[in-house]
């Protein structure tokens, strides 16, 4: 059996206002979702981006940048080339939420720089 599920609905402007209105308004507010089916639960099992297609998250490219100091900070202004350690065909690791999920290389598509997926880690 597939366990419960609880939506949460905020009533009143003021969420953590402790008065006895508003916690009787939100203890009505409280109600039990519908229970999945049988078919969605395994669904939702089998294929991931169901269940969590819609969650955000923070990718992030670490791109090494040595021998550069407070005063190289101060100095930048619009236009300023930063040399990284990285060689044109480094990997470079992605990251979602601080956590590698795989290497990348950079590569320009029409405009806009992207990055190709090389390895998954």
């Amino acid at each position: 059996m597939v366990g419960s599920v609880i939506a949460f609905v905020l009533v009143g402007s003021n969420p953590y206002a402790t008065s006895r209105r508003t916690n009787k308004q939100m203890q009505a507010a409280v109600q039990r979702a519908p229970e999945p089916s049988v078919t969605e639960a395994s669904e939702l099992i089998k294929d991931p981006t169901v269940a969590f297609g819609w969650v955000p998250c923070l990718l992030s490219l670490e791109v090494p940048v040595t021998h550069f100091t407070v005063g190289d900070l101060l100095r930048l202004k619009k236009g300023s080339i930063v040399e990284t350690a990285s060689h044109q065909a480094s990997d470079i690791p992605l990251r979602a939420n601080g956590l590698l999920i795989a290497w990348t290389e950079f590569e320009v598509i029409g405009n806009q720089l992207a990055v190709r997926i090389t390895e998954l880690a």
